[in-house]
């Protein structure tokens, strides 16, 4: 068979064979996990989707099962879903698959026969697992190990049955029962709600109460960001520019499937790079970045799904207005538990958005459908040099927003953050045409804050036009707000390229003010910087 050069994962668990890879027994406390095995522990591993609990359950698993003294089995019990409340389908599901698994250990007869004979003597769905694990561990020649993945895919009826049936039998670990079970899923099991079909609500710390740790997989460190691309250059011989590792870290802040499918864009998807003597440098990174948000890939779309979600919105909503009103303690702690599991959002406070990828998708996936019902074309707006004329577009979008945005705004499922979103969605329809958006908000900080990057070239190393958009709703006196505005502009272009061109805008949401007063517009000298001062 021919041998397939290594590449950047972005699909299933690693194959070190095949991939570029971290080494998954390396991501998390070894020694603590061991100890708390020989502690006859039941815990909990969770993480967000696509962070690599699976890569390091199996290399868990391997690496058990490799000393000799346990028989670790992993077992994905995904399929169940399906069922939801059906607790006889769920269960039998769950036993086949932990059969099946065990069978590629140690041989079809065994694990297959405990299986046949549990099924002749357990009537009752809600004992057919416990009774099968404690035949399966009375025969086995060494304590089981059993790590449950995807266990919170399970719902209702069922997930409460499979929970009980595994407490039921823990006093009798190791003997008849597995030595230590390890739950594995997004969220920590004392976070589930579980809904049973009579309605009755039962939490998971109640339904398995014999948890003794909750541990969480993190995310790369910049170190492992960093050693990952260089095992690329040292298979290939490409090399990447070192400035591309702050933008790689900014873009992802470590999370493990945008760091792959970052690296696997600019290496692979982009065809160019595939001529390994092409350096690849911080302009591509860019690039590549775009394209992925643009092609909005399974991960990216599965995200995005959950911006639906009304206890998604409640914390999210907050963020993308900048209300800096708002008490992140009045919150629901379960709605931000469950964002913040999602890895959507920061455990840090202030809370914020996990990373710059997410901080891109979340307003413009809010406003595609916005964007797609614009007729306004880039060129427009476009300057002979290429660049854009923004004070041609922010009068035009004043227009436009006067006479759309009541009926617009009334359509976002975010409408707190309308005004923002709505400009954000008609810059993103111009700058489509060939630049790029960064954006900053977040609880608190009572403002939203773009950079445009336009490249005026096709290619790379050209001239590049730089622009700062301040985004502000109007609470209190204008003037203070307009003062507090041309502060917090010329801050940001401070950090910005020289010759970078600012803008403010506030928007005026009084229901009372005329479209007369909203709409205006003039520059303002502020410590030597012309800044555009614009309402709205």
């Amino acid at each position: 068979m021919r041998t397939v050069p290594k590449f950047f994962n972005t699909a299933g668990p690693i194959q070190a064979d095949i991939h570029y890879n971290i080494n998954p027994l390396s991501r998390f406390n070894l020694e603590e996990i061991e100890s708390l095995i020989y502690q006859r522990k039941y815990f909990v591993l969770h993480a967000p989707r696509q962070t690599g609990k699976t890569s390091c359950m199996l290399a868990l698993r391997d690496y058990l099962n490799a000393r000799g003294e346990f028989l670790a089995v992993y077992a994905n019990v995904e399929g169940g879903q399906a069922s939801r409340n059906n607790v006889s389908e769920v269960v039998r599901g769950v036993v086949a698959t932990i059969s099946g698994e065990l069978s590629l250990i140690i041989g079809k007869e065994l694990p297959y026969r405990v299986k046949d004979e549990a099924l002749r003597e357990e009537e009752d769905a809600n004992t057919l697992l416990s009774g099968y694990l404690r035949r399966l561990c009375q025969v086995l020649d060494r304590p089981l190990i059993l790590f449950i993945d995807e266990i919170d895919a399970l719902v209702g009826d069922s997930l409460v049955s499979v929970l009980r049936q595994i407490r039921s039998g823990y006093a009798n670990r190791p003997s008849s029962f597995p030595q230590t079970i390890v739950l594995c899923g997004v969220r920590d099991v004392r976070d589930y709600r579980i809904v049973l079909s009579n309605q009755d609500i039962v939490t998971g710390g109640s339904a398995f109460n014999i948890k003794a740790k909750s541990l969480r997989l993190g995310n790369f460190g910049k170190e492992e960001i960093h050693d990952l691309y260089m095992q690329h250059t040292a298979a290939t011989g490409q090399v990447f520019d070192e400035a591309c590792f702050p933008m790689i870290w900014e873009a992802t802040e470590g999370q493990p499937w945008l760091v792959n499918a970052l690296g696997y864009e600019v290496t692979y998807e982009m065809k160019e790079n595939r001529d390994r003597s092409v350096r690849i440098i911080p302009e591509m990174i860019y690039r590549a970045q775009e394209n992925l948000i643009y092609r909005r890939d399974t991960h990216i779309d599965i995200l995005i799904d959950k911006l639906k979600e009304e206890r998604v919105r409640r914390v999210i909503g907050p963020m993308l207005a900048g209300d800096e009103d708002a008490d992140e303690s009045l919150m629901p702690q379960d709605d931000v538990q469950y964002v913040a599991d999602l890895g959507l959002i920061t455990n840090d406070r202030p809370r914020r958005i996990a990373n710059a990828i997410y901080r891109e998708i979340i307003p413009r996936e809010l406003t595609w459908t916005t964007q797609d019902g614009l007729i306004e074309q880039p060129e427009w707006y476009t300057n002979p040099d290429n660049s854009i004329n923004m004070e041609k577009l922010l009068l035009d979008f004043q227009q436009f927003f006067r006479r759309n945005a009541d009926s617009w705004i009334e359509k976002f499922d975010y409408k707190e953050s309308g005004p923002q979103l709505l400009l954000q969605a008609f810059l993103q329809r111009i700058v489509n045409g060939g630049g790029y958006i960064d954006r900053e908000y977040g609880l608190g900080r009572g403002r939203t804050d773009l950079f445009i990057r336009k490249p005026l070239t096709n290619g790379y190393g050209g001239p590049t036009q730089h622009i700062v958009l301040e985004l502000k709703i109007k609470r209190g006196d204008p003037k203070t707000a307009i003062q507090k505005g041309l502060e917090q502009t010329s801050a940001y272009m401070d950090k910005c390229p020289a010759n970078t061109e600012g803008h403010f805008i506030l928007f005026n949401r009084d229901k009372g003010a005329s479209w007369e007063e909203k709409l205006w517009h003039r520059v303002e000298e502020y410590e030597g910087r012309r800044i555009g001062v614009w309402g709205m």
